[in-house]
């Protein structure tokens, strides 16, 4: 099949084949098409439904560019597997809905069809669940939500937490008092953080109490009103702890729970509280489940072929990587 489209002018045909026809040729080998340009038209050929795929990516990368989205070659790796998976999604509700700009300029996006629908519900409902693998945003996303809500005054602090579970190593062994021990567990919360704000003011709001970082074990006997609560590495929650932290919650607060139930470090034994919440939880309102899979990664890409091949390999040896048809999103 031969199709062809035509860019509305010259400047925006640039951005568009990128420099050298850089995009051209990335679109090429992730679709397996042959695309050339003359002038500002292009022609691809290739498969029929591979030729309409692409027709479709440059038609909504060309409206993202139209709108002032400056398009990276990343950018064009997620706009595939958006396309991928729904040839009718548009590009625009998605990498324009913006969240939030770090003060280092960083517009902060979804970047793929779950990441959207887990921005939308968190925007929606008071209790939000991102249940997926690494790299797919679930925590940074969340964050993202937590700093702009406190912006707009919508809540008056952050509360982050997680739970200081060894993960084949002993707290015992660390140099330190117990603030020091558990310190490294939160560091990936703080690394969010300050990706966000600078250091300094990410500092401040720390030292003012409008920021809280905590090991989840300090949150016993605690009511957080008017907060945005993110519970980081829910995997690790035991099913008491998770019931404690869920019932933390007062007036004004939300939460977001964010977890990968194929890396629970628990003793062998324990049962998950992420697991276990899942299935009590189900069809409570107020109550959202989102999941993500490799399709959702935002890392290297190398992060989403190595979560594929776990995917492959652990399931031939009896363990199921996804969630059981009662694990539904709702």
């Amino acid at each position: 099949m031969r199709d062809n489209f035509q860019a509305e002018d010259t400047q925006l045909a640039n951005l568009l084949f990128g420099q050298q026809n850089r995009n051209l040729k990335l679109v090429e080998r992730m679709l397996g098409v042959r695309v050339g340009s003359r002038g500002s038209e292009l022609t691809i050929e290739g498969d029929d439904a591979q030729v309409l795929l692409a027709r479709r990516l440059f038609e909504e990368v060309h409206g993202l560019l139209k709108a002032g989205y400056m398009v990276s070659p990343a950018d064009l790796d997620y706009a595939t597997r958006i396309l991928s998976a729904d040839s009718r999604a548009h590009l625009r509700d998605i990498f324009l809905d913006t969240i939030f700009v770090s003060t280092r300029k960083k517009v902060i996006a979804p970047k793929s069809l779950a990441q959207k629908a887990y921005v939308d519900a968190i925007r929606k409902h008071d209790v939000v669940f991102g249940i997926g693998p690494a790299g797919t945003g679930k925590t940074y996303l969340a964050m993202a939500m937590a700093v702009s809500f406190l912006a707009k005054k919508e809540v008056s602090r952050i509360v982050l937490v997680r739970p200081a579970v060894e993960a084949g190593e002993k707290l015992g062994f660390l140099p330190g008092d117990l603030a020091e021990k558990v310190n490294p567990y939160l560091r990936p919360l703080y690394d969010a953080l300050y990706d966000m704000m600078d250091f300094d003011k990410g500092q401040a709001l720390i030292a003012n109490g409008v920021v809280e970082v905590a090991p989840l074990a300090f949150m016993r006997g605690r009511t957080l009103n008017d907060a945005f609560v993110i519970l980081d590495e829910a995997q690790n929650t035991t099913t008491e702890q998770m019931k404690m932290f869920l019932t933390r919650l007062g007036f004004g607060s939300r939460a977001v729970i964010t977890g990968d139930v194929t890396q629970i470090d628990l003793p062998t034994g324990r049962r998950s509280g992420l697991v276990e919440a899942t299935e009590v939880l189900r069809g409570v309102e107020g109550i959202v489940f989102n999941y993500f899979s490799d399709r959702d990664v935002v890392r290297h890409p190398i992060v989403q072929t190595i979560i594929q091949a776990y995917e492959r390999h652990r399931p031939a040896a009896g363990e199921s990587l996804t969630p059981s048809s009662s694990n539904s999103p709702t």
